[in-house]
């Protein structure tokens, strides 16, 4: 079937890398980020003011802010374009500044844009859902972060909170394996989001144990920089976004199309 395809419709060959391959992207990333500082401070700097802003509109709704702050992890690797931009420069030696991220976000490439719109809808939906689960799933109704914290994640009857997050999981993995690759390859080549998309859940097949530590390294530094009231985003970010890049060079094999 594959063959009838055109070419930039084809997915691509992915190689099985070493699980703790995952450690020398962080190390990349922070590599990159460190040569191209100012472009990852601003990345940084906005998307931990959207998170604050976030964090302030929602404050005493948090049976919102729960779902919102999850979904703006499913929205992350499409506003990290500009920093695979800068990595390819790198690599390339190209000039890695301002000017690379201009080139990607002023081309409005379709490709990306609809990508962009399906991560917002699936984020919308998960924020949705999650808000009818603690609206509907605990009483009284959940208003400020303490709420969220004594009568869901620490509620003694357990049960709630893991169907919570089960629910959020399975929205989300899809997600992550649709997109752990696929968006820096459309950044990086003139593929299709059929390919890049494709691409990606090879990647995932044939590296489970490689990308769920990802997953959960992702996770778990977003988290923290959450606790942080959003400051440790302004440099996680755009050393997970620099990883990232990394990430698909080494999964996805540089073939000529």
């Amino acid at each position: 079937m594959s063959d009838i395809l055109p070419v930039h419709h084809r997915p691509l060959r992915v190689r099985k890398v070493h699980s703790l391959r995952t450690f020398i992207w962080l190390a990349k990333g922070a590599r990159d980020f460190a040569r191209a500082p100012l472009v990852g401070l601003s990345h940084g700097l906005v998307m931990a003011g959207f998170g604050a802003l976030m964090l302030w509109l929602a404050w005493d709704r948090f049976w919102v802010l729960a779902g919102a702050m999850s979904g703006f992890l499913m929205v992350a690797p499409i506003l990290a374009t500009g920093l695979y931009a800068v990595s390819r420069a790198l690599l390339r030696g190209e000039a890695a500044n301002l000017s690379a991220v201009w080139q990607v976000w002023a081309s409005l490439d379709r490709r990306l844009v609809r990508f962009g719109i399906l991560l917002m809808a699936l984020g919308t939906g998960w924020v949705i859902t999650s808000a009818a689960l603690i609206t509907l799933g605990v009483s009284p109704s959940v208003t400020t972060p303490a709420d969220f914290l004594t009568r869901v994640v620490l509620a003694p009857e357990p049960g709630f909170f893991e169907i919570w997050l089960l629910v959020g999981g399975l929205m989300a993995a899809p997600v992550f394996a649709s997109s752990v690759v696929a968006i820096p390859l459309l950044v990086d080549r003139p593929v299709a989001v059929q390919a890049a998309v494709l691409t990606s859940w090879r990647a995932v097949m044939a590296n489970p144990i490689c990308l769920s530590l990802w997953a959960l390294i992702v996770m778990t530094l977003t988290l923290l920089s959450l606790g942080t009231w959003m400051i440790g985003l302004i440099v996680v970010m755009p050393v997970l976004g620099h990883a990232t890049w990394h990430a698909y060079r080494d999964l996805v094999v540089q073939e000529a199309l």
